[in-house]
């Protein structure tokens, strides 16, 4: 639910998701909010009550477009309203949505934000992108569906494609490289060009963990290392905290 869906189509048209779509994997609607007004100015949006600068979209042709959606589909389908005042979402969030949820509606508000009576009448959460405002929810409407999109089955090549990528298990993505192999004197490490799997794969394990326990300390921090249920999973993370502690004592960590 928007005000500019041509923005929407243009995005979402592209790339991954607009082959998904071409090929039926998932399907991205925009609805434009103003054809659901009924005066002939289509007006969407109106003074705050109480004052202060700028507007308010009003209640009842967020209503009339929502409830076109429900009855085209045939139920009430989740709503969610992409709000600063929302829950922070995440990779988890997604899951979260993507298991619970075959459809969903997301209502991109505009102006100084959406009358509350809508929100409690049809808006079932609040899901916010950051601690930070824009002015439109459609840049975090289409990251939303972008997200959730490129987990449905088909629409990426392997499972692997988004699961071994950051933040589905808690982690950050290792550092990855492609030819040549070597540029500006920067060399590929060796063990990605032995051709040894084994090592390949503990090599990028404890360059997650490394890279989380330097850039993102609060997600390392929440990490759980119970879910390692091999010895030689719990030695691989072990070798990684060695290293990066002695990797933070040296001279060019300084």
């Amino acid at each position: 639910m928007t005000l500019f869906p041509d923005a929407i189509d243009a995005m979402m048209g592209q790339s991954i998701i607009g082959r998904a779509q071409a090929r039926g994997l998932v399907t991205i609607t925009a609805h434009q909010i103003r054809e659901y007004t009924t005066n002939k100015q289509m007006q969407v949006d109106d003074y705050p009550y109480g004052g202060g600068r700028g507007a308010v979209m009003q209640a009842d042709p967020l209503y009339r477009c929502w409830d076109h959606i429900c009855q085209e589909a045939g139920e009430r389908v989740h709503t969610i309203y992409l709000s600063p005042c929302g829950r922070v979402f995440d990779q988890q969030v997604a899951k979260e949505l993507k298991a619970a949820y075959e459809r969903l509606i997301l209502v991109c508000g505009h102006y100084e934000g959406v009358d509350q009576r809508f929100i409690d009448e049809c808006v079932d959460e609040e899901i916010s992108m950051g601690d930070f405002v824009l002015t439109g929810g459609e840049i975090p409407a289409m990251a939303l569906a972008d997200c959730l999109c490129r987990m449905v089955p088909g629409v990426l090549p392997e499972e692997s494609c988004y699961t071994d990528e950051s933040h589905w298990d808690g982690l950050l993505e290792y550092p990855q490289y492609s030819r040549p192999e070597e540029w500006h004197g920067r060399k590929v490490p060796e063990v990605l060009l032995s051709g040894h799997h084994g090592k390949v794969d503990d090599w990028r394990k404890k360059e997650s963990y490394k890279r989380t326990m330097t850039r993102r300390p609060d997600l390392f921090a929440r990490f759980d290392e119970a879910s390692l249920t091999t010895k030689h999973d719990r030695k691989v993370l072990a070798e990684a905290k060695a290293e990066w502690a002695a990797e933070q004592e040296s001279p060019a960590a300084e």
